[in-house]
């Protein structure tokens, strides 16, 4: 094999820089020819073509749609990349840096599409090693995405397509065995590409090619039909072609009738996607009329219809409502007198000018039609950018020797060892990478090759690289990797994924914690056997993981843990005046912060049935053997009291508690509400919020209603009125209110 050397000669400009300011322009052609010769002319390709020979083919093919003289000799300076020792310095040397960058750009992309269609065989055979959450229909459009994200310039794109339609007659000349995989991508890929950009040449005869060597007895079969009446057929529409010319002009309306070929595949596609037979395709006999004027293109369809019989179900008027793509034509099927059917488009010459060569031609009318037979969805973002690819192909048939640059920044398209496509977003990191490809290998990445050699994680990734990345057998990501300024991560993806990963360790730290106090609660109060996650749905919790993070972030005292395993206390007596607990502080004869006005000592209690608490009103009741009890002014049982005995009325006031510690008091609460899941804990966690003890509660649910009873500390009972407030906002409650 031969190789060529040359010294250095500095970076290469960027493929915008244009064909005046580049050296070498003059006969490129003749002499990019004369230089890949020599190196071309002994070697094959792996399909087993002449190199030479098919450079020389894909020039021929680039004419014929009219790519320049420079875009015809960049196809021999391709194929010389691989048999140069340095190929951008010596193509730059001789022809400039425009010829090396595109050559080397097309190199590059003809390597990465052949190790993915490779990869692709292997991966029928056994299971990718890196799972990919991708359908074949998905990974099909990602090489489409990939083939223009993947080369700026315009050129390379063609070179693309003319080399792939010389391989298909490569083969289909001489009888080899296509390999694997290489028809259907032309098919699935460079076809719709091709119409894409409205290179309609190429697209129709590579479709009929790639089914040839996909279905060859579907072909065959077609191919026939369509051969037994060729002839009469074609004598036939010339017939009407001839006529409908001079019969319209005869009308006054100068009109051009042209004959539309009709293609294998295109054919098969309709029958298959409207369940058609042969007979039954309409347009296998098809003519399109051209007209001046909107009006002549609604008189020549009267006329028709006139002359023929319409099948009025198949007529569409593209002009009064034109396709969302901006398509306009007037299509019609009408039947001659021997009954066959005719496929007749009407439209203006701006028209036509518009579906061949326009944004919305000939792509989006047949694969993303509103019939939508052939399965295929265009997205305008993406046609958008395709937009921008016509008006390039325009310049460069326009402009020879000016490259058609094309920029798709906000995506790359990169492989894994496998080389399955992986789509990112520009500036995207082998970490990014690792991340959509799956969580897990994210949060284990530890390092990154591309394309074989290793490089730091932060790393921008560019299109066409193999990523590999290498994992540690446990772990997790860095925080490092959420600082914008280090450059480690880019997608919105991969960030998110870090920080959920971040915020579960925080939650199971805090839930380690909160399980911790609950369980030793448990072991002092000797409640050990009580199963946790009964525990937490006692508590209106959904697990024992809810109960242990509230109580972890100090949301839930657990004192309403100890609340709920205490042991009911011994039914109160009788005696009206029986405490259920004392107070903080012990308040009572005048040491506790009660006074008996006139009497000093006198020992007090606090009336259960009103539990007063500072600053109610209150009133003393002398009982026998127990000293003074105290109640509110307003209690109903000191009411009945007082109508029975009441000279035992004695007057008491609040006092100052000895203690600098504030004395507190027990008050009930009654709740009424919806009774629904979490309520108890709801209730509890604002006492909690609001630093009031609960040291009773007790619940009662009929029909759906919960009644509640919490008994809550206070030091001043002015301030339980807010919190009640509180409460009585919660979901589902309707009432809150001191009893």
């Amino acid at each position: 094999m031969k190789r060529l050397t040359a010294e250095p000669t500095g970076s290469t400009t960027l493929l915008a820089a244009t064909a005046q300011n580049e050296p070498g322009q003059d006969h490129a052609l003749a002499r990019a020819r004369a230089f890949a010769e020599p190196l071309l002319a002994s070697e094959t390709l792996d399909t087993g073509e002449n190199i030479f020979a098919h450079a020389e083919a894909v020039a021929a093919i680039l004419k014929t749609i009219g790519g320049s003289e420079a875009m015809q000799a960049a196809s021999y300076l391709v194929y010389a990349c691989d048999h140069l020792n340095k190929p951008q310095e010596v193509i730059a040397k001789a022809f400039g840096d425009n010829f090396a960058a595109l050559a080397i750009e097309t190199t590059k992309l003809v390597r990465v599409q052949r190790q993915a269609r490779l990869s692709q065989l292997a991966g029928a055979r056994a299971p990718a090693a890196i799972p990919m959450a991708q359908t074949a229909a998905a990974q099909t459009e990602n090489v489409r995405k990939m083939l223009l994200a993947f080369s700026r310039d315009l050129r390379v794109v063609m070179l693309r397509l003319a080399s792939r339609l010389q391989t298909l007659r490569f083969f289909a000349a001489s009888k080899l065995p296509i390999p694997p995989g290489l028809a259907s991508e032309a098919l699935q890929v460079f076809a719709p590409l091709a119409n894409r950009l409205d290179i309609r040449e190429i697209k129709w005869e590579m479709e009929d090619l790639s089914f040839r060597f996909l279905e060859p007895e579907t072909y065959r079969q077609v191919a026939l039909l369509l051969d037994e009446k060729r002839s009469e057929r074609e004598t036939h529409v010339e017939l009407l072609r001839s006529r409908l010319e001079a019969e319209l002009k005869a009308q006054g309306i100068a009109a051009t009738v042209q004959g539309r070929p009709k293609h294998i595949y295109s054919i098969v596609k309709k029958m298959r996607g409207k369940s058609l037979g042969f007979d039954q395709v309409y347009d296998i006999r098809a003519l399109r009329i051209v007209v001046a004027t909107i009006p002549d293109c609604y008189a020549a369809l009267s006329w028709v219809h006139s002359q023929f019989a319409p099948v009025t179900q198949e007529f569409d008027d593209y002009i009064a409502r034109p396709k969302a793509n901006g398509y306009q034509s007037l299509h019609t099927i009408v039947r001659d007198q021997a009954g066959r059917p005719i496929e007749i488009q009407i439209r203006t010459q701006a028209m036509h000018d518009h579906a061949e060569h326009g944004v919305a031609a000939h792509w989006a009318y047949k694969e993303a039609g509103a019939k939508g037979y052939s399965g295929v969805s265009a997205s305008g973002a993406y046609d958008a950018k395709i937009a921008v690819l016509r008006q390039l192909l325009a310049w460069e048939r326009d402009l020879s020797g000016l490259p058609g640059q094309v920029v798709l920044d906000d995506r790359i398209y990169v492989l894994t060892p496998d080389a399955a496509i992986v789509e990112l977003p520009q500036g995207a990191t082998a970490i990014d990478f690792a991340y959509s490809v799956h969580t897990n290998l994210g949060h284990r990445c530890r390092g990154a090759r591309l394309d074989g050699v290793m490089v730091p994680l932060n790393t921008p990734l560019k299109n066409g690289q193999t990523v590999e990345v290498t994992v540690a057998k446990e772990g997790g990501p860095s925080r490092d990797w959420l600082n914008p300024e280090l450059g480690y991560l880019v997608s919105h993806r991969a960030k998110a994924k870090v920080r959920a990963w971040f915020n579960a360790l925080a939650t199971n730290e805090t839930v380690a914690k909160g399980r911790d106090a609950v369980e030793k609660l448990l072991q002092r109060i000797g409640k050990t056997a009580v199963k946790l996650e009964d525990l937490a749905s006692q508590l209106g919790f959904n697990s024992a993981d809810d109960l242990f993070e509230v109580v972890g972030k100090d949301e839930f005292s657990l004192r309403n843990i100890e609340t709920v395993l205490r042991p009911p206390e011994p039914a109160p007596s009788d005696d009206d005046h029986m405490l259920l607990k004392k107070p903080r502080g012990k308040p009572g004869g005048g040491k506790g912060g009660l006074l008996v006005v006139g009497v000093d000592s006198l020992m007090t209690q606090l009336a259960r049935c009103c539990k007063p608490a500072p600053p109610d009103a209150i009133c003393g009741f002398v009982t026998r053997g127990k000293g003074v009890s105290v109640h509110r002014a307003d209690c109903s049982n000191l009411r009945e009291m007082v109508a029975k005995n009441g000279e035992r009325v004695i007057e008491v006031e609040w006092g100052l508690p000895e203690t600098t510690e504030a004395a507190v008091y027990p008050v009930d609460v009654a709740v009424e509400a919806a009774d629904r899941q979490g309520l108890l804990r709801d209730i509890s966690e604002v006492f909690t919020k609001e630093k009031m003890n609960v040291i009773g509660v007790q619940t009662q649910s009929i029909k759906g209603t919960a009644w509640m009873t919490f008994t809550v500390e206070v030091s001043d009972s002015g301030r339980l009125q807010k919190v009640l407030g509180i409460v009585a906002d919660l979901n589902g409650v309707r009432s809150a209110r001191r009893r």
